[in-house]
This record gives C-alpha cells, sequence and structure tokens, in this order.
C-alpha cells in the first residue's frame, strides 16, 4: 500500500489517500475533489480550474497522470 496527498495529485491540501494502485489513489482523490467542490472549498476549486486548463490538450494531460502514476510506483510501501 502507498500513500499520496491531495497535494501529490494536483489538489490543495495534505489529506491523505493509500491505496495498493494508482487507479484506486486516483478514484478516492476525485471522490475528495467531488467533496470539496460541494463545499465550494476555494483553494480546491482553484486546483480543479487548473486541472481543467491542463485537460484541455490530451497529450499534456497525459503525460501529467504517467507522471503521477511514476511517482506512485517509485513510492515504497507504507506500513
Amino acid at each position: 500500500m502507498k500513500t499520496m496527498t491531495c497535494k501529490q495529485l494536483g489538489g490543495a491540501c495534505e489529506k491523505t489517500f493509500s491505496a495498493d494502485s494508482f487507479e484506486e489513489i486516483a478514484e478516492q482523490s476525485r471522490q475528495h475533489g467531488m467533496q470539496m467542490f460541494q463545499q465550494a472549498d476555494q483553494a480546491h476549486l482553484k486546483a480543479m480550474n487548473d486541472m481543467r486548463e491542463q485537460m484541455k490538450d490530451g497529450k499534456a494531460m497525459q503525460a501529467w497522470m504517467d507522471q503521477k502514476k511514476k511517482e506512485f510506483d517509485s513510492l515504497p510501501d507504507s506500513i
């Protein structure tokens, strides 16, 4: 199991997510983002807008996702 923070995943806070796969951690981050959107958390809304800008360029977004997956894969397993 590996752990990443919201900030490491492009978010705005230090909330941690732990999972055995990058896909699981990405889903936890997505759920957290939805909660923060519903709460109209300004810091997270800004981070979401920044991500939306990246998504306009599919190649850039894929490169970002690939980099985050590599970062996840390089992390040591949590105890």
